[in-house]
Protein backbone atom coordinates (compact mmCIF):
# COMPACT_ATOMS: atom_id res chain seq x y z
CA UNK A 1 0.00 0.00 0.00
CA UNK A 2 1.25 3.57 -0.93
CA UNK A 3 1.14 6.30 1.74
CA UNK A 4 -0.29 8.91 -1.06
CA UNK A 5 0.11 9.74 -4.36
CA UNK A 6 3.54 11.49 -3.63
CA UNK A 7 4.86 8.42 -2.28
CA UNK A 8 3.58 6.25 -5.23
CA UNK A 9 5.18 8.75 -7.42
CA UNK A 10 8.42 8.34 -6.06
CA UNK A 11 8.63 4.82 -6.08
CA UNK A 12 7.37 4.41 -9.80
CA UNK A 13 10.20 7.13 -10.61
CA UNK A 14 12.83 4.92 -8.67
CA UNK A 15 11.23 1.70 -10.74
CA UNK A 16 11.68 3.45 -13.85
CA UNK A 17 15.14 4.39 -13.47
CA UNK A 18 15.73 1.01 -12.26
CA UNK A 19 14.93 -0.29 -15.79
CA UNK A 20 16.28 2.22 -17.41
CA UNK A 21 13.76 3.41 -19.16
CA UNK A 22 14.36 6.67 -21.38
CA UNK A 23 11.76 9.63 -22.16
CA UNK A 24 11.41 12.91 -23.96
CA UNK A 25 8.28 14.04 -22.31
CA UNK A 26 5.91 12.54 -19.22
CA UNK A 27 2.42 13.15 -19.74
CA UNK A 28 0.36 13.03 -16.59
CA UNK A 29 -3.56 12.00 -16.65
CA UNK A 30 -5.55 14.87 -14.59
CA UNK A 31 -5.63 15.50 -11.38
CA UNK A 32 -4.91 12.43 -9.81
CA UNK A 33 -1.61 11.44 -12.03
CA UNK A 34 -0.06 14.92 -11.40
CA UNK A 35 1.55 14.16 -8.00
CA UNK A 36 2.86 11.10 -9.94
CA UNK A 37 4.22 12.38 -12.80
CA UNK A 38 6.27 14.94 -11.09
CA UNK A 39 8.95 12.69 -9.03
CA UNK A 40 9.28 10.53 -12.54
CA UNK A 41 9.51 13.53 -14.72
CA UNK A 42 12.09 14.78 -12.28
CA UNK A 43 13.64 11.54 -11.76
CA UNK A 44 13.89 10.58 -15.98
CA UNK A 45 14.82 14.90 -16.58
CA UNK A 46 12.57 15.45 -19.02
CA UNK A 47 9.23 18.06 -19.52
CA UNK A 48 6.09 17.30 -17.78
CA UNK A 49 2.65 17.95 -19.57
CA UNK A 50 -1.12 16.30 -19.33
CA UNK A 51 -3.09 13.98 -21.81
CA UNK A 52 -6.46 14.28 -20.99
CA UNK A 53 -9.64 11.90 -21.15
CA UNK A 54 -12.88 11.53 -20.16
CA UNK A 55 -15.12 8.87 -20.05
CA UNK A 56 -18.48 7.99 -21.40
CA UNK A 57 -20.74 6.09 -18.93
CA UNK A 58 -23.41 3.85 -19.37
CA UNK A 59 -26.98 5.04 -19.63
CA UNK A 60 -28.33 4.81 -15.75
CA UNK A 61 -24.89 3.37 -14.78
CA UNK A 62 -22.45 6.52 -15.03
CA UNK A 63 -19.86 5.02 -13.42
CA UNK A 64 -19.48 2.09 -16.62
CA UNK A 65 -17.13 3.16 -18.97
CA UNK A 66 -18.68 2.23 -22.43
CA UNK A 67 -15.99 4.17 -23.75
CA UNK A 68 -13.64 7.30 -23.25
CA UNK A 69 -12.72 10.49 -25.58
CA UNK A 70 -9.75 12.43 -25.50
CA UNK A 71 -9.75 16.44 -25.85
CA UNK A 72 -8.92 15.77 -30.03
CA UNK A 73 -11.86 13.85 -30.15
CA UNK A 74 -10.05 10.39 -30.06
CA UNK A 75 -12.45 7.58 -29.12
CA UNK A 76 -12.00 4.26 -27.04
CA UNK A 77 -14.95 1.79 -27.63
CA UNK A 78 -15.38 -0.16 -24.68
CA UNK A 79 -17.09 -3.20 -27.44
CA UNK A 80 -18.19 -6.01 -25.38
CA UNK A 81 -19.88 -3.41 -23.45
CA UNK A 82 -21.70 -1.37 -26.40
CA UNK A 83 -22.81 -4.35 -27.50
CA UNK A 84 -24.24 -6.01 -24.31
CA UNK A 85 -25.80 -2.64 -23.27
CA UNK A 86 -27.33 -2.05 -27.42
CA UNK A 87 -26.09 1.13 -27.61
CA UNK A 88 -27.31 3.53 -30.45
CA UNK A 89 -24.62 5.50 -32.39
CA UNK A 90 -26.85 8.52 -31.37
CA UNK A 91 -26.48 7.94 -27.65
CA UNK A 92 -22.85 7.33 -28.29
CA UNK A 93 -22.19 10.67 -30.46
CA UNK A 94 -23.65 12.79 -28.15
CA UNK A 95 -22.23 11.91 -25.30
CA UNK A 96 -18.72 12.03 -27.44
CA UNK A 97 -19.31 15.43 -28.09
CA UNK A 98 -20.02 16.41 -24.45
CA UNK A 99 -17.53 14.53 -23.19
CA UNK A 100 -15.16 15.87 -25.67
CA UNK A 101 -15.92 19.50 -25.00
CA UNK A 102 -15.16 18.82 -21.41
CA UNK A 103 -12.14 17.36 -21.95
CA UNK A 104 -10.71 20.14 -24.24
CA UNK A 105 -11.65 22.74 -21.82
CA UNK A 106 -9.45 21.06 -19.33
CA UNK A 107 -6.64 20.21 -21.50
CA UNK A 108 -6.74 24.17 -22.03
CA UNK A 109 -6.95 25.08 -18.83
CA UNK A 110 -4.15 22.95 -17.47
CA UNK A 111 -1.30 23.83 -20.56
CA UNK A 112 -2.63 27.61 -20.29
CA UNK A 113 -0.08 29.57 -22.85
CA UNK A 114 2.12 26.65 -23.74
CA UNK A 115 3.33 25.75 -26.99
CA UNK A 116 1.04 23.01 -28.74
CA UNK A 117 1.51 19.71 -27.81
CA UNK A 118 4.38 17.90 -30.15
CA UNK A 119 5.06 13.93 -29.90
CA UNK A 120 6.02 12.99 -33.36
CA UNK A 121 9.29 11.07 -32.69
CA UNK A 122 9.30 11.28 -28.87
CA UNK A 123 9.55 8.65 -26.03
CA UNK A 124 6.31 9.10 -24.21
CA UNK A 125 5.83 7.62 -20.51
CA UNK A 126 1.79 8.05 -20.02
CA UNK A 127 1.10 8.29 -15.72
CA UNK A 128 -1.89 7.77 -13.95
CA UNK A 129 -2.34 7.14 -10.30
CA UNK A 130 -3.85 3.70 -11.12
CA UNK A 131 -5.39 1.91 -13.54
CA UNK A 132 -9.31 -0.15 -13.03
CA UNK A 133 -10.92 -0.34 -16.22
CA UNK A 134 -8.49 1.76 -17.97
CA UNK A 135 -11.16 3.62 -20.18
CA UNK A 136 -9.33 6.67 -20.01
CA UNK A 137 -5.80 5.52 -20.32
CA UNK A 138 -7.45 3.58 -23.33
CA UNK A 139 -8.38 6.82 -24.96
CA UNK A 140 -5.03 8.72 -23.72
CA UNK A 141 -2.82 6.00 -25.48
CA UNK A 142 -4.32 6.12 -28.71
CA UNK A 143 -4.16 9.91 -28.64
CA UNK A 144 -0.34 10.10 -28.33
CA UNK A 145 -0.37 7.23 -31.17
CA UNK A 146 -1.94 9.67 -33.45
CA UNK A 147 0.79 11.78 -32.74
CA UNK A 148 3.89 9.60 -34.57
CA UNK A 149 5.63 9.22 -31.24
CA UNK A 150 8.44 6.90 -31.07
CA UNK A 151 7.80 5.22 -28.17
CA UNK A 152 4.96 4.64 -25.48
CA UNK A 153 5.61 3.99 -21.86
CA UNK A 154 2.49 3.36 -19.19
CA UNK A 155 3.70 3.71 -15.83
CA UNK A 156 1.31 3.42 -13.11
CA UNK A 157 1.69 2.51 -9.07
CA UNK A 158 -0.86 0.14 -9.07
CA UNK A 159 -3.30 -1.78 -11.91
CA UNK A 160 -5.58 -4.13 -12.21
CA UNK A 161 -3.69 -7.27 -13.93
CA UNK A 162 -6.35 -7.74 -16.77
CA UNK A 163 -5.91 -4.13 -17.58
CA UNK A 164 -2.47 -4.00 -17.36
CA UNK A 165 -1.76 -6.74 -19.62
CA UNK A 166 -4.85 -5.58 -21.91
CA UNK A 167 -3.09 -2.16 -22.20
CA UNK A 168 0.33 -3.74 -22.88
CA UNK A 169 -0.47 -5.41 -26.32
CA UNK A 170 -1.12 -1.59 -27.51
CA UNK A 171 2.20 0.01 -26.32
CA UNK A 172 5.62 -0.53 -26.04
CA UNK A 173 5.88 -1.41 -22.42
CA UNK A 174 3.77 -1.50 -18.99
CA UNK A 175 5.42 -0.70 -15.71
CA UNK A 176 3.17 -1.31 -12.56
CA UNK A 177 4.47 -1.42 -9.60
CA UNK A 178 1.85 -3.34 -8.01
CA UNK A 179 -0.89 -6.06 -10.35
CA UNK A 180 -2.78 -7.29 -6.99
CA UNK A 181 -5.30 -10.07 -7.92
CA UNK A 182 -7.98 -9.10 -5.74
CA UNK A 183 -8.01 -5.65 -7.55
CA UNK A 184 -11.26 -3.93 -6.58
CA UNK A 185 -10.49 -0.38 -7.13
CA UNK A 186 -7.30 1.92 -7.56
CA UNK A 187 -7.89 3.84 -3.86
CA UNK A 188 -8.06 0.62 -1.89
CA UNK A 189 -3.78 0.90 -2.11
CA UNK A 190 -3.23 4.08 -1.13
CA UNK A 191 -3.48 5.23 2.59
CA UNK A 192 -4.61 8.63 1.59
CA UNK A 193 -6.28 8.76 -1.56
CA UNK A 194 -8.35 12.37 -1.31
CA UNK A 195 -9.24 14.09 -4.19
CA UNK A 196 -6.63 16.36 -6.33
CA UNK A 197 -8.15 19.80 -6.76
CA UNK A 198 -7.33 21.59 -9.70
CA UNK A 199 -4.95 24.31 -8.45
CA UNK A 200 -2.90 21.59 -6.65
CA UNK A 201 -3.10 19.59 -9.61
CA UNK A 202 -1.91 22.44 -12.03
CA UNK A 203 0.86 23.25 -9.59
CA UNK A 204 2.48 20.50 -10.65
CA UNK A 205 3.24 21.70 -13.80
CA UNK A 206 5.06 24.93 -12.99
Amino acid sequence: MFADRADAGEQLAAALRERGVEADVVLAIPRGGLPIGRPVADALGVPLDVVVAKKIGAPNNPELAVAAVADDGTLWRNESIIGSYDLTDGYLESAREREQAAAREKFDRYRGDRPPLDLAGKRVVVVDDGLATGATMRACVQRVQAADPRAIVVAVPVGSPDTVTAIGRSVDDVVALEEPASFGAVGQFYRDFSQVSDEDAMAYLA
